[in-house]
């Protein structure tokens, strides 16, 4: 910390200003209320609190004498003139040991990348900022911006781009303290595509506690992977082992799972079809019968159906009932007889608009567009455009219906290669930082949760 930046203790009469830049205050002395220079700072603790609050500090970590020992903050008399100054002459010098739930703000945070929650990727930090709250000192603020060069060298004192903490979360940290991180963060507010993209992002480490965190809910897990790049997908079902790939596989749609399993080494496919529901099984090895480039490949055989004797209202229960189909398959329900043969098709928006005791018939569309597994992907999108269709059914040639390609399938089908490699458009987010007046009015110690 610059001399010209003195800070008190949290319950001092100092009027300086209450901010402490992280890069300020390492390797600041650390000394005794003798004078004597004990150590160095190495390292500021801070404790996780919950996604709304700021983690107080805790401590410091210092060098004294080739140990790494702890000063607790009450200890520290105060930060001023470009030393720590104690309250005491002497320090434990027990070796720092890291407990549950505390972040180290120069070995996690400081040239580590976070996760920015409201843009839903990943940031870097290049400072951090600590406040004075009236009775603690938190962290409060990270400096995201990438600091000015000068012959090479870092030139402080060009101004920070500070963003208030509650935006991130961090990742790379202690193991022990994963679960405090992941019940306290706010990771839970991220969506699977939006975890998708960080995963295609992170390195290994950061990747590895991405993967960690969406194990601990296998649903979340299963739709992320849903929505992973094949690639990115392959290595990450490379590195688990073959119960934990069938555990995925067994929650993700039949045709992303069997997608997945051609992707497998081959030596692995048997392995990991074996370890399967018998119902997944069944649905992915229909599926892996036909090319992925055709309906056959595309369709999801989870399908919606109701009898030609059927009312609008039972068809809706019908709807209703089928919890466990992606919800892009019951946007319609398909009509059929007694040899179960496809007669036709009706629209969720069709039985809601009928009374309760329409017969369906009357509402279904008698001869729907339909294809069969052959149908190439260009012929599919043609006849989905030309028809203004959300889904269309996939028959055999006896006219029973083996599945249906639903609109998302066919974008995911028809969405160039590069367009998914292209810098992406500009997250719609609401940040923190929109009302100056809001963040101001957060500086005391009301908005400190």
């Amino acid at each position: 910390m610059s001399d010209a930046a003195s800070s008190e203790v949290p319950g001092s009469a100092s009027t300086s200003p209450p901010v402490i830049h992280l890069s300020d205050l390492l390797g600041q002395p650390v000394v005794a209320r003798s004078g004597d220079t004990v150590g160095k700072v190495e390292d500021v603790v801070v404790r996780l609190a919950g996604a709304d609050v700021y983690p107080p500090v805790t401590g410091l970590v210092a060098g004294i004498g080739g140990n790494r020992a702890y000063v607790p903050r009450e200890q520290i008399a105060q930060w001023a003139h470009g030393q720590v100054q104690l309250s005491q002459n002497k320090v434990n010098l027990r070796a720092f040991e890291r407990r549950p739930g505390e972040v180290l703000l120069r070995a996690d945070l400081l040239d580590h990348r976070l996760i920015d929650v409201p843009a839903a990727e990943l940031v870097h930090a290049y400072d951090v900022e600590l406040e004075v709250t009236g009775t603690d000192w938190v962290l409060a603020s990270l400096d995201t911006r990438r600091p000015a060069r000068l012959f090479g060298l870092i030139k402080r004192g060009g101004g920070h781009a500070s963003r208030d903490w509650k935006s991130f979360e961090p990742l790379i940290g202690h193991q022990q303290s994963s679960l405090e991180r992941r019940t306290k963060g706010r990771f839970n507010k991220l969506k699977p595509a939006q975890i998708a993209d960080l995963l295609e992002d992170a390195d290994k480490l950061e990747g590895g506690e991405i993967l960690d965190r969406i194990h601990s809910d296998p649903e979340l897990e299963a739709d992320v992977f849903e929505e992973l790049d094949p690639d990115k997908a392959n290595k990450l079902l490379d590195n688990m082992s073959d119960d934990d790939v069938a555990g995925v596989l067994a929650r993700m749609r039949a045709d992303d799972a069997a997608d997945a399993i051609f992707e497998l080494r081959q030596s692995r496919r048997r392995r990991v079809l074996d370890l399967l529901p018998a119902g997944q099984r069944t649905k992915v090895i229909t599926l892996m019968g036909f090319n992925p480039a055709t309906a056959g490949g595309l369709m999801s055989v989870d399908v919606a159906s109701c009898s030609m004797a059927s009312t609008a209202e039972q068809a809706i229960s019908i709807l209703a009932g089928s919890s466990t189909l992606q919800p892009e398959a019951l946007l319609n329900i398909h009509v059929l007889n007694e040899a179960d043969e496809l007669v036709g098709v009706v629209s969720v928006i069709g039985l809601l608009q009928s009374a309760p005791d329409t017969p369906v018939l009357e509402v279904a569309d008698l001869d729907p567009v339909r294809v069969t597994p052959a149908a190439d992907v260009t012929d599919i999108a043609l006849l989905m455009a030309d028809y203004n269709l959300v889904s269309i059914p996939v028959v055999d040639t006896r006219d029973h219906v083996l599945g249906v390609v639903t609109f998302d399938d066919l974008l995911e089908a028809t969405v160039p290669e590069d367009w998914r490699r292209r810098e992406p458009a500009p997250h719609p987010i609401f940040r923190e930082t929109a009302s100056e007046e809001t963040v101001m009015d957060n500086r005391d110690g009301s908005g400190r949760g």
